[in-house]
């Protein structure tokens, strides 16, 4: 089964510098890495405009080279890109305040936290944060690299087309209607997990992106094949430990943690709301309740 949803792009309008790289105090044990949002470095990608501009904090990866990585975009209330391209196709997910992202033609379209869009190479398009939402952030993930922006006369058609979707537009399914997803002892219900598909290939060893959704006092075990698996953070408060810590970290929206091969990542969802995390994974998870 094949979802084709297109990648992101998440409009940031930048001058290259110093690599934009992971923070130097992650927090690593054996194959898995954790990276609480308050450990998170951020950098302006255009040093011109200074703290008026967008900042990047990078959570795994590199964004001005060839490698897939993983970041966190803040931009300040009422910042609006001019019309550009990028060179790759992006993804995003809003994870507070309100963002615009469209052709430079189209009504604004403010997009709230759980919100995801896709930006396709070659496409002119703004970004916009509104004015009255506060710190806008979202989460942007890329492939391959560098991340470049270029002007609007370079555009290009790739086949691609932009999506938008609205937080309360996401189709949630019950993780226990859901064979490609296994979660044992699941059954259909609000205080059960849930899954949303985003994009990718859901055939065996497929790359593929999906919503997990941990109801509030979720305790148990998000578990990936021996492959890739990167989570982050998009709502809620929850708590991580991995088999080897002492300790559970606190992850707070905007942080993420992750492994290159089989790992068990012991998750709680802490405080009175449901959790809601971004999967980019190789293959499928497993999700069970302790």
């Amino acid at each position: 089964m094949r979802l084709s949803i297109l990648s992101v792009a998440l409009a940031v309008f930048f001058a290259l510098g110093a690599p934009l790289t992971v923070a130097q105090d992650t927090q690593s044990s054996g194959m898995v890495e954790v990276v609480p949002h308050e450990a998170v470095a951020f950098q302006p990608l255009n040093p011109a405009r200074g703290d008026a501009g967008p900042q990047a904090g990078v959570l795994w990866g590199d964004i001005r080279e060839d490698v897939p990585t993983g970041a966190i975009i803040r931009f300040q209330p009422g910042f609006s890109s001019p019309p550009h391209i990028h060179n790759i196709t992006y993804r995003a997910v809003v994870i507070s305040g309100a963002v615009h992202n469209d052709d430079p033609s189209a009504e604004l379209m403010w997009m709230g936290p759980g919100s995801f869009w896709t930006q396709p190479a070659g496409a002119t398009h703004i970004t916009a944060a509104r004015d009255d939402a506060g710190l806008s952030t979202a989460f942007l993930e890329i492939q391959q690299g560098p991340y470049l922006v270029q002007p609007k006369d370079r555009a290009f058609a790739n086949g691609e087309f932009p999506v938008n979707v609205e937080a309360d537009n996401i189709v949630w399914i019950d993780a226990a209607d859901v064979s490609w997803v296994d979660a044992p002892g699941a059954s259909a219900g609000s205080d059960e997990p849930k899954i949303a598909f985003l994009w990718g290939d859901l055939s065996e060893g497929g790359k593929n992106g999906t919503f997990l959704k941990l109801p509030a006092g979720f305790e148990g075990t998000v578990t990936g094949e021996d492959a890739w698996l990167r989570a982050v953070v998009i709502e809620g408060s929850a708590t991580h430990q991995a088999a080897a810590a002492t300790e559970a970290t606190l992850l707070n929206p905007g942080s993420y943690f992750g492994s290159q091969a089989a790992a068990v990542h012991g998750v709680t969802c802490t405080g009175n709301d449901a959790c809601i995390f971004y999967l980019s994974v190789t293959g499928k998870y497993f999700v069970s309740r302790s």
